[in-house]
């Protein structure tokens, strides 16, 4: 009889052991902290009328120089916020997602747009203060316009944030909206290097709108009296608060897991979790941290390299990434690690999209040097055009370039079991809020300029 309450003692101190140990394992997650409106600009609630007139105009084609492109060309609702494409097809182009294609005749585009259209899911949190794959645009407090941005002192004050800084760049590219010298006088400045003038040109626009006056006197009524009053920034301000009120989604099962419900996610998912949260597992975390997933950092991860890229290559093919804005040659090949909001929704990715699955791209960073000797092309989209295919691939075709891209890799080879990749997707999944499924709600069904929606 002693013998068996001995015994019994025993097995009920090792599940006692047991029992903490996991629950020790389980805080050694480090899991995030569950997003909260205070992790928003203006708590989540940004003014109704402001909101409003940044979606009429982050679909009317009227800040285009050509205005035959808008912002929902390459972010629509239709796509996710994105286009479905591993590199845009910017101004010039015709149709929408994968269906779109490069132009034609002399209204044809002249070159891709050398980055993937990155999504915009819940950039409306304070924590990201660098937009772009590069992060040109940054938050500087030192600076007078209170960014760093590729117009230096040039850029107006009077933004409201990081996000609003960013919405004043699109539109002085060539490829993206302005359009090529000599098309029209938005597209004149932007060659020049004038990016006051374009501004000012696109602000003259909605001025000569009657509706658009109305809405800006509306969304700014201590600011805007008359239609003279009106800028560009205004303009920004207004298209960064539709974007963070309309695409801030925080109730995937993920964060409703981080909230307390334990039944959110599946057994799977769970089990992906641990994966990705472990140290000496799959280690995502060790650069997707935080509530939404990234470390807001820059690294090199050995991603094929398809398309024109920044041109910094001596033929003028190919991009360093981060190096373009430091000037630092360690931060080659570097990039912004991307949130993972609603990542089950926003394929192609990468930098410049070159992979089509979340599973390739999740084996990618398993194995990201053997993945790049080894890329498999049929998985870039990119809507096809003889001279265009024809530079798609120089980076890839050149193995020098590829060993270079191969040594600033900096993830360590990581071996997962077919049964442990598939919990980690299955996590990834979890990342992905139900409301984002269907965003047709966010169009507007007609644009205060009377320019047509469909693309």
């Amino acid at each position: 009889m002693l013998k068996k309450i001995r015994n019994k003692i025993t097995f009920i101190l090792a599940c006692g052991t047991f029992l903490f140990s996991f629950n020790a394992n389980a805080n050694s997650r480090n899991l995030p902290p569950p997003p909260q409106d205070a992790d928003f600009y203006d708590n989540g609630i940004p003014a109704e009328k402001k909101v409003e007139l940044g979606k009429f105009l982050f679909f009317d084609k009227i800040l285009s120089g050509n205005q035959n492109t808008s912002c929902a060309t390459c972010h629509h609702t239709l796509t996710d916020t994105g286009d479905g494409l591993s590199l845009p097809v910017g101004e010039g182009g015709q149709g929408l997602g994968v269906t779109r294609n490069t132009g034609v005749g002399s209204d044809a585009i002249h070159a891709r747009v050398p980055r993937n259209a990155p999504p915009i899911f819940n950039l409306g949190a304070h924590e990201f203060t660098k937009m772009f794959y590069d992060g040109r645009v940054a938050v500087n407090s030192d600076h007078p316009s209170g960014f760093d941005s590729p117009a230096g002192d040039d850029l107006p004050d009077g933004l409201d944030n990081v996000l609003a800084a960013q919405a004043m760049f699109p539109v002085t590219s060539a490829e993206e909206m302005a359009g090529q010298i000599g098309e029209n006088p938005q597209a004149n400045a932007a060659t020049a290097g004038d990016l006051p003038a374009v501004w000012e040109i696109i602000a003259d626009k909605l001025r000569n709108i009657p509706e658009y006056v109305e809405l800006f006197q509306e969304a700014y009524p201590s600011e805007i009296t008359q239609a003279s009053d009106i800028s560009y920034v205004h303009a920004a301000n207004a298209i960064a608060a539709f974007e963070a009120k309309v695409w801030r989604f925080d109730n995937s099962p993920f964060h409703r897991y981080l909230k307390g419900d334990k039944k959110a996610m599946s057994h799977s998912a769970k089990k992906g979790m641990n994966l990705f949260y472990s140290q000496h597992k799959a280690n995502c975390a060790s650069c997707h941290s935080g509530t939404f997933q990234t470390d807001q950092n820059f690294h090199a991860i050995a991603m094929p390299q398809i398309g024109p890229g920044k041109g910094d290559n001596l033929d003028g093919h190919g991009d360093f990434g981060r190096e373009q804005v430091t000037g630092n040659i360690e931060d080659r090949f570097t990039f912004r690690t991307p949130t993972l909001s609603n990542i089950a929704l926003t394929a192609p990715y990468g930098h410049d999209g070159a992979y089509d699955t979340l599973e390739t791209m999740v084996k990618h960073h398993l194995n990201p040097e053997m993945s790049l000797q080894n890329y498999d092309r049929s998985q870039a989209v990119l809507p096809s055009r003889a001279d265009l295919d024809a530079i798609d691939f120089i980076v890839m075709d050149d193995s020098q370039r590829i060993d270079a891209i191969a040594d600033a890799n900096e993830l360590e080879k990581v071996d997962l079991s077919p049964k442990k990749l598939m919990h980690l997707i299955d996590f990834l999944n979890a990342l992905t809020d139900p409301a984002a499924i269907d965003l047709r709600r966010n169009s507007p069904r007609r644009v205060p300029s009377g320019l047509p929606l469909r693309e």
